[in-house]
């Protein structure tokens, strides 16, 4: 029997529809086997006899695919490709798909949710109380504030629909522009100087590719104001994570909410300490409805690739 490996530890979880829908068309699964991150050896290993896989953000570079000597089929569990290297994919002749919109609500609402929680110190207040420190503790305000979005794909748009309900002037950049959309849903057009000087809270929400590696660095943090919050919910490598601590440390943005690092978990020890900082562990995308939408979305894709759909 033909076997399909399935690394992200939540596929099937919420519900075994997905699995069913592989196991149905006559595969095995091999669910994640190492209950983590599968490292590049643990990928080699595993990858070696499978037709298909449902990647998460496990490495499948070159040298993974190059011990796949029987894989067809390519399912992203997300839309992020920065883990394939879809070069070497598209080399070998395998269909690479992605779970687009399955879990764009899910991370809207949580980089809205890490954006309300810096702001008003959330953790910091609960963490007191809960030491019977029961004092008062000045936050920043949120409604009416302006909202700035790098990357207006689905989820930048589903950010841009919350702030609208706090009242917020919304200014967005998008290599791809939309100014149709962005006139009828009052999203104003700006570059990411303009974004980073300007707005109260800046969102993130961008690719990680070769273009947007470090794009946001010391400098760009610099730009922003002391009061600023920034969030992301993207992808590590697109933020300096080094200058993010630095800018935290120093003061110059009030706070951040992050759920995308480098590694994961962060190598940055000092990323741990500080009181300013929120961490997520890449889980903006983990509510019950997001994961089994992405399960029967990331299954069906894998079929489709292979033929049984």
């Amino acid at each position: 029997m033909e076997k399909i490996l399935a690394t992200p530890r939540s596929f099937g979880k919420a519900s075994r529809e997905p699995i069913e829908m592989l196991e149905k068309a006559g595969y095995k699964v091999i669910l994640n086997p190492v209950g983590k991150i599968l490292d590049e050896e643990e990928m080699k290993k595993y990858i070696a006899d499978v037709v298909g896989i449902v990647i998460g953000v496990d490495p499948l570079n070159a040298a993974v695919l190059d011990c796949a000597k029987n894989l067809k089929a390519i399912s992203k569990y997300g839309v992020g490709t920065d883990n394939i290297d879809l070069e070497k994919a598209k080399e070998l002749g395998i269909p690479v798909s992605i779970t687009a919109g399955a879990n764009s609500n899910a991370v809207a609402d949580y980089a809205f949710a890490l954006m309300m929680a810096c702001a008003r110190r959330v953790t910091e207040i609960n963490a007191k109380c809960k030491q019977k420190e029961w004092k008062k503790i000045t936050t920043t305000d949120v409604y009416g504030k302006t909202m700035g979005i790098l990357g207006l794909g689905a989820i930048g748009k589903g950010v841009a629909k919350r702030a609208q309900g706090f009242g917020m002037k919304v200014l967005a950049y998008d290599v791809f522009w939309n100014e149709e959309y962005a006139k009828a849903n009052d999203i104003i057009y700006a570059t990411p100087e303009e974004i980073y000087q300007s707005c109260d809270f800046i969102t993130l929400h961008l690719p990680l590719t070769p273009e947007t590696k470090n794009m946001i660095g010391y400098e760009q943090f610099c730009m922003m104001k002391p009061t600023a919050v920034f969030v992301n919910t993207a992808r590590g490598g697109v933020v300096d994570e080094d200058a993010l601590v630095r800018a935290l440390k120093e003061g110059k943005i009030y706070g951040a909410g992050v759920d995308a690092f480098s590694s994961e978990p962060p190598a940055n020890e000092e990323l741990y300490t500080l009181d300013n900082l929120i961490m997520g562990s890449h889980c903006a995308a983990s509510t019950t409805g997001a994961v089994e939408a992405m399960g029967r979305m990331a299954a069906q894709n894998l079929l489709k690739s292979l033929g049984k759909a």
